[in-house]
């Protein structure tokens, strides 16, 4: 008896695969976000995160680009650069500190994708950028409310 499998082409297979929503749905816009300048004071970064109750944000340089991800870790540097190697206080600005490589995610992203990301790293929220471009940002608890519609998968 000859048994010959059926093989599906990469088309078949992803229609057959389930369909997880797009983190746009859940992402906080770029226009409700707070975003700093490079060029901006660190002190004047701290009151904001102080102020607005955040842990970090996004840095946009003049052309609303993403250059980096400003993050009371970060700030917290200040602190231990300035008692501990005994460097005079200064005025340090935003692009001093930022972290330049963030981790993003496009729009097209889902989910499951954000997630995935967030399980595999200790960050707490990812800027999703088009183009370079930052048009909004996504967290662990935007993913956390989208995990309530994912419906269960039904294999067959």
């Amino acid at each position: 008896m000859n048994f010959k499998p059926e093989i599906k082409s990469k088309e078949e297979l992803a229609g057959s695969m389930p369909k997880y929503e797009s983190i746009v749905k859940y992402m906080v816009q770029q226009h409700n976000l707070v975003t700093v300048r490079p060029d901006q004071s660190i002190n004047e970064v701290i009151d904001i995160l102080i102020e607005k109750r955040i842990s970090g944000a996004p840095v946009l340089d003049e052309n609303r680009k993403l250059v980096g991800i400003i993050s009371e870790r970060d700030c917290l540097k200040i602190i231990v650069d300035q008692a501990y190697h005994n460097l005079p206080h200064s005025a340090p600005v935003v692009s001093d500190y930022m972290t330049k490589q963030v981790k993003t995610l496009s729009p097209e992203s889902t989910v499951v994708d954000a997630a995935t990301e967030f399980l595999n790293s200790p960050i707490r929220r990812m800027p999703v950028v088009e183009n370079g471009v930052l048009i909004g940002q996504i967290s662990r608890i935007d993913i956390l409310r989208a995990a309530k519609n994912i419906k269960p998968t039904t294999w067959s």
